[in-house]
């Protein structure tokens, strides 16, 4: 596909081969933001359901065949769900880097912990005031059960901190290790 006709027909698309090898287009509603390459795969993100993208798709695929590009048979592959949510309650995130296998936390480079966890296989970005991202989950069942373990998990794990909540060390040795 020959994204340098698209580029001159829609004003309002970003192409810089140089930079990126795709072209940038952007959807206003539903708001999604389309990356396509020249193989004639696209990547949409930005959707808040995913029962968007069929209409997203059609809309670029119908700006596509305006430039005399046929597209015939497309298929929709959800690879990625992003979800945001709160455990509501604060995080240790010093303690979790410890306890929680698979995590890491570098707050001198990022604010956030990242946790891998490995079932059902998810990514999360936690931070210190409960707010999370969870990102890896093919379908909204995967990312459901990975928020609810990772909700069981921070509280068992002990590095949930309810409101008020004082972390109390048991002597001075257990002070200077954390």
């Amino acid at each position: 596909m020959d994204l340098n006709i698209i580029a001159r027909k829609y004003p309002d698309v970003e192409y810089n081969p140089e930079r990126f090898p795709g072209l940038v287009m952007r959807i206003v509603d539903p708001k999604a933001t389309i990356l396509v390459f020249s193989t004639g795969k696209m990547v949409v993100t930005g959707m808040r359901h995913a029962a968007e993208a069929p209409t997203v798709v059609e809309d670029v695929i119908k700006r596509i065949s305006k430039c005399k590009i046929k597209i015939s048979n497309p298929r929709i592959i959800i690879q990625n769900i992003v979800a945001s949510g709160d455990l509501k309650c604060s995080i240790d995130l010093n303690m979790a880097a410890v306890v929680m296998e698979y995590s890491m936390y570098e707050p001198e480079v990022f604010p956030g912990l990242i946790y891998r966890m490995q079932e059902p296989k998810t990514v999360f970005l936690i931070f210190s005031t409960g707010r999370s991202v969870c990102t890896g989950g093919k379908t909204k069942a995967i990312v459901a059960e990975a928020v609810e373990k990772l909700y069981y998990a921070v509280r068992e794990y002990d590095v949930a901190r309810e409101p008020g909540e004082e972390v109390s060390f048991e002597d001075e040795e257990e002070m200077t290790f954390l």
